[in-house]
């Protein structure tokens, strides 16, 4: 910005809005419970920050689009990034215990990581399925194989059933439905043999772990292991709570530790957070959606098409984390996000000072 003077901080798009009223929303909501609660101000403060961070990656990469080729380069980054990441996540498979991401310490996160791999996975899908070039089908459909493998070693739960929705969303969206119908059916009938053992292992824990009296809880007459358990009766406790602080909540980090991103806007924001986060998500949806029906070059509508089903994949992932503030899933989704808004503009080739998104209103 400093040497392009034509550059503004914020490029005007349809979802700026939405962004806004949701952050405003965190932001009153943090003050106050910092004044009136037990919100620390200074760990709310950069919580909410972290926000402010995932929405200035998307309006750097929407201010400094200029190109088709700048827009593949960025993609091919993101792309070779995630190589390198599966590729650390398999060198841990020998050691046994789940596969996390690097520099995350002693203890990792495998259940972020599958999430960040379930968008990554959906990106290529989508570009695997509109290309015409068998050289990148090829790169595309390894990438994609790559980044399962480490996936399915993370023993995520909340990624696999992620996938599988992110999947079914290409059925929906892709002309080539009865390929990825035949490729569903097909792996649903092969993984059984092919899966690994602890993959299989962590599927049946859910219902099959031995009995641990007052730690479990029964579900149409199945047991439920303790860490489902654990997170089914949060839930119950946010929705106990949260009439204390219905209208703004406890502020962001005035609750407590919660692993599950819906529940969590609730207690943190109020019904006023819950539904301005909503509002985003969809508003989201609806403009990717649109460039996505109306996109004609197999790229942006691989792109987009990848997008819209890893985002899917995302909302589904989001029951069982705090997807949409984790920073591993969240800096890729907004990069890419802004370069899915930002193709119809670089189609019509419009200069990039004069730029405006006023048609997609």
């Amino acid at each position: 910005m400093a040497v392009n003077k034509e550059l503004g901080i914020f490029l005007r798009t349809p979802i700026n809005k939405p962004i806004a009223y949701y952050l405003l929303v965190c932001l009153i909501s943090t003050l106050l419970g910092s004044l009136f609660l037990k919100v620390d101000l200074k760990t709310g403060f950069f919580f909410v920050l972290k926000y402010f961070e995932y929405v200035l990656v998307y309006f750097m990469v929407a201010n400094h689009l200029k190109s088709k080729g700048q827009a593949r380069n960025y993609l091919w980054a993101l792309l070779i990034t995630c190589v390198i990441v599966s590729a650390v996540g398999m060198l841990q498979v020998p050691e046994g215990g789940r596969v996390t991401a690097p520099f995350e310490g002693e203890t990792g996160e495998p259940n972020t990581l599958g999430g960040y791999l379930v968008f990554m996975i959906s990106i290529t899908a989508g570009l695997l399925l509109t290309t015409t070039s068998l050289g990148l089908r090829l790169i595309y459909g390894s990438m994609a194989f790559l980044f399962i493998v480490p996936l399915l070693f993370t023993q995520s739960r909340s990624s696999y059933l992620a996938l599988v929705l992110a999947g079914m969303a290409f059925l929906w969206l892709s002309e080539k439905r009865l390929i990825i119908l035949i490729a569903f059916i097909f792996a649903g009938l092969l993984l059984p043999f092919v899966a690994p053992k602890v993959v299989t292992e962590r599927l049946s824990f859910t219902f099959t772990q031995r009995e641990h009296r007052g730690q479990q809880i029964k579900v149409g007459g199945a047991t439920i292991d303790t860490s489902t358990t654990a997170r089914l009766r949060s839930w119950g406790n946010v929705t106990r709570d949260f009439t204390e602080h219905p209208v703004l909540g406890f502020g962001v980090t005035g609750y407590g530790f919660l692993d599950a991103q819906y529940f969590r806007v609730l207690i943190e924001t109020g019904l006023i957070g819950l539904f301005m986060f909503l509002f985003l998500l969809a508003s989201i949806f609806r403009l990717t959606y649109h460039n996505f029906r109306e996109a004609l070059e197999p790229f942006d509508r691989g792109l987009s098409m990848g997008f819209l089903a890893g985002f899917i994949g995302l909302l589904v992932h989001a029951v069982g984390a705090n997807t949409f503030i984790i920073v591993r899933i969240m800096e890729p989704f907004w990069f890419v996000l802004a370069i899915v808004i930002i193709l119809p503009e670089l189609e019509a080739e419009v200069p990039g000072e004069e730029r405006s998104l006023k048609s997609l209103k």
